[in-house]
């Protein structure tokens, strides 16, 4: 393979992860994992700027944004730590700390890494206006109402005259950050509740605390119990240049801050520090999974200043993951709705990182293979980044000449029967039978109503597993002929989600043309590659028409996604699917007004985009720098056109397009270049 073909697959790899993890809440891998695939990435992308991209995983940070909520604009970017997984890195650290204040004497505030869900809480007058989430770290969630249900979190600051511990007074205006959590034992008590229901359960706390914060109904986030705490201030006007100074002043005006937080000074004492938690994070109620270490003084974090994505003054130490050994029983197969095969173990359970273990994925056959495992081993099982379990080994101490059978990889689909097959350059393998398979048709249909596709939001897998059990469906086109009384089943109860699924199913009609072609779930062309290839074609019959020169034409779209696109529509039973969606009224061209929309102003123009802008989203100006011909890209270079540059522009982006000469283009010169 190719540096330029393992590009490729990394970018795919991680956009995936990036959806399991921001948007499914199913992350499959640990973060370690996630950590050592994105940085394989950027050093691949360093060696070949000619094929930089400014949708890589390397140019955002993964974002838990959500259509339900208004969006707000952080005040001061809310950017990620560089995480480390050993104490060799932390020395770096704490040498690169030294001689970024020229060896200026500095104190280390060490703090425990919660494992929740970022947010950003403001507070005017001692009243709580407002509570954002993370979001890409540049705008997030106004999740206000919900948050307003969590009982650690003050609504209004006490006066300091009924402060037990005194200490300063709070300022009028001021921004306090911290990580929502779900206790274990809310957790365990939620999990409970749904397996009751026959409901899916959540993998893991930082899951449960992500989906209840973001529910529509606040009685729902407060009914589960979700806790806070707190561990970063800012504002205009603190009440002390040390940051640990400045949290236990925020503890004084009644705010949750962990107890288990320590100034040092030496890297023995941040060994200490971390070795003792490694151990004892195990009793705590909620989930941590690191540590954090931060330049005490708030000068010296402004001397030391930040990276393009992350501040030089703090590092994230995250904990190896835990394992333990139990005794592997049968390895059983799932099929995905792509048709791929994954292996999956079934233990005896295992307590682990405080929940039961009793099955683990065994990812693909090469790697289930490496393993050698035979029925009846003893294996070692991890929770990787104390979410997704995992075998990482026989454990050999039980090893006996009396082994059971070895597992084998299975050649026949378990759903269907058909015989698998292993595509070039891919590690699965596949059931080749997309249009008889259940679980394949099952899950395209789960594709095609998903929010980013059709939207058909009251349309679960489990209500999509009841339609199919009924004989309702087959496929996605037979959505928009069903009817009240066969969802209801002549059930008055029943009558009301009925009428609402119709609605919902009858307003998908109106979807615009790029979101249609996304939900087909054509094999590699994810939301992206799509409004590329609808507005370079602008309809199905001109893209179904497309040769593959006429394909590789269009800039981002490489051979694999190509010849995938030409397979799809090659194939005689998904053009009857096509004709069947266009009876149905269907979008299946660009609009007249889409199409109107476009220009080629920007024409051959490579952009950067930097900053917080005031009339429109970073994610709204690339789609108009690529409605108007121009093409985003994530790092400047001697073939950048210009930036476009809001408030805060990046110091380092702006230095490195002054070196080279590169004009920077205000939000404003920009809407008037375009319109």
């Amino acid at each position: 393979m190719t540096e330029q073909e393992r590009i490729l697959q990394l970018r795919a790899e991680l956009h995936q992860h990036n959806h399991n993890y921001y948007v499914l809440n199913t992350p499959t891998i640990s973060d370690q994992e996630f950590d050592a695939l994105l940085r394989e990435l950027q050093e691949l992308e360093d060696r070949h700027p000619e094929l930089a991209d400014p949708n890589s995983p390397t140019q955002r940070v993964g974002s838990d944004l959500s259509q339900e909520f208004e969006t707000f604009v952080h005040v001061r970017p809310m950017l990620s730590l560089s995480n480390t997984y050993n104490i060799g890195e932390v020395a770096e650290f704490y040498q690169r700390v030294r001689e970024g204040l020229a060896g200026e004497d500095f104190e280390i505030c060490c703090e425990l890494k919660f494992d929740g869900l970022s947010i950003s809480l403001h507070y005017e007058d001692g009243r709580l206006v407002r509570a954002v989430t993370r979001g890409d770290g540049v705008q997030g969630d106004d999740v206000t109402a919900n948050v307003r249900t969590i009982r650690t979190i003050p609504l209004q600051l006490r006066p300091l005259s009924e402060s037990p511990n005194g200490g300063e007074n709070w300022p009028r205006s001021f921004e306090i950050r911290g990580e929502i959590l779900m206790p274990w034992s809310s957790f365990e008590a939620l999990n409970r509740e749904r397996e009751a229901r026959e409901e899916p359960l959540f993998a893991n706390p930082r899951n449960a605390a992500s989906g209840t914060l973001k529910s529509k109904q606040a009685s729902v986030v407060a009914e589960r119990k979700l806790d806070a705490y707190l561990y970063y201030l800012l504002g205009d006007e603190l009440p002390a240049d040390g940051h640990y100074e400045n949290l236990q002043a925020a503890r004084s005006w009644g705010f949750q801050i962990s107890d288990a937080m320590r100034k040092v000074r030496t890297l023995e004492e941040i060994e200490a520090f971390i070795n003792y938690w490694d151990t004892a994070r195990k009793d705590l109620p909620v989930a941590t999974d690191g540590i954090v270490l931060k330049v005490n003084s708030m000068r010296q974090q402004r001397a030391l200043g930040m990276t393009a994505k992350s501040p030089r003054w703090a590092i994230a130490y995250k904990f190896q993951a835990e394992q333990q050994s139990t005794i592997l029983r049968e390895v059983t197969f799932q099929v995905g709705r792509t048709g791929a095969v994954t292996p999956v173990a079934n233990m005896d359970p295992v307590q682990l990182s405080g929940t039961v273990v009793r099955r683990a994925t065994l990812h693909n056959a090469d790697f289930m293979d490496s393993l050698d495992l035979h029925v009846g081993d003893h294996v070692l099982v991890e929770k990787g980044g104390e979410i997704i379990p995992k075998i990482v080994a026989v454990d050999e101490a039980f090893i006996t000449p009396e082994r059971g059978p070895k597992v084998e990889f299975i050649r026949h689909c378990p759903e269907c029967g058909a015989e698998l097959v292993r595509y070039e350059g891919e590690a699965a393998w596949y059931c080749p039978n997309e249009t008889g398979c259940p679980p394949q048709l099952k899950g395209r249909i789960e594709h095609f109503v998903s929010r980013r596709a059709m939207n058909i939001d009251t349309l679960g897998p489990e209500t999509i597993e009841d339609f199919f059990a009924r004989g309702l469906i087959r496929d996605y086109a037979d959505l928009y002929t069903l009817t009240v009384d066969q969802l209801s089943g002549y059930n008055d109860t029943r009558i009301r989600s009925a009428r609402k699924t119709i609605q919902a199913i009858e307003a998908s009609r109106q979807v615009p043309f790029e979101r249609v072609l996304f939900a087909l779930g054509i094999r590699f062309v994810g939301e992206t590659v799509a409004k590329t290839l609808a507005r370079r074609f602008r309809s199905i019959d001109a893209l179904a028409h497309a040769t593959l020169d006429d394909l590789l034409q269009v800039n981002t779209i490489g051979a694999a996604i190509a010849e995938s696109v030409i397979r799809w529509f090659a194939d005689a039973d998904n053009a009857f699917l096509v004709e069947r969606l266009r009876a149905q009224g269907l979008q299946l061209q660009l609009s007249d007004a889409a199409i109107a929309e476009q220009s080629d102003r920007l024409a051959g123009k490579t952009i950067v985009i930097s900053g917080v802008f005031a009339h429109h989203s970073r994610d709204e100006y690339k789609a108009l720098i690529e409605q108007h011909g121009g093409k985003n890209t994530g790092s400047i270079s001697a073939k950048t056109s210009f930036i476009l540059a809001g408030d805060n522009m990046g110091p380092a982006k702006l230095e490195k397009a002054q070196k080279l000469g590169v004009p920077i283009v205000s939000e404003d010169e920009f809407l008037q270049m375009i319109e």
